[in-house]
């Protein structure tokens, strides 16, 4: 029994740090969200400005370098924020199976 509350205490400092975590990669992620928008709306209106056709401004300036990084870095965010929330549901499901363990172990079974 004392292995279980041990372990029960272990997953619920990880899904605490895991929430906590959460936040940071929250941030992050709409940081990273935010700087992609602001270069591409800037490096469209300099595109339209030198004429470029309308019709290939999004791709053209998609496949800028400086463009393409920073929405590699926003899709990396997002996937770090993804990752933590998934991290975040296996400690509540290994809580859950851990208390049921536990359950089991006090009525005898």
């Amino acid at each position: 029994m004392q292995d279980l509350l041990n372990e029960l205490n272990r997953q619920r400092k990880t899904l605490d740090r895991a929430i906590s975590a959460l936040v940071t990669r929250g941030k992050e992620k709409a940081e990273a969200e935010r700087n992609y928008r602001v270069a591409l709306a800037k490096e469209i209106l300099i595109q339209r400005d030198a004429g470029m056709p309308v019709t290939i401004i999004s791709d053209v300036c998609r496949g800028k370098e400086e463009i393409a990084d920073l929405k590699m870095k926003r899709d990396i965010a997002e996937t770090m924020w993804e990752t933590c929330l998934q991290k975040i549901y296996s400690c509540k499901i290994n809580i859950g199976i851990l208390e049921g363990l536990m359950e089991a172990e006090r009525k005898g079974q």
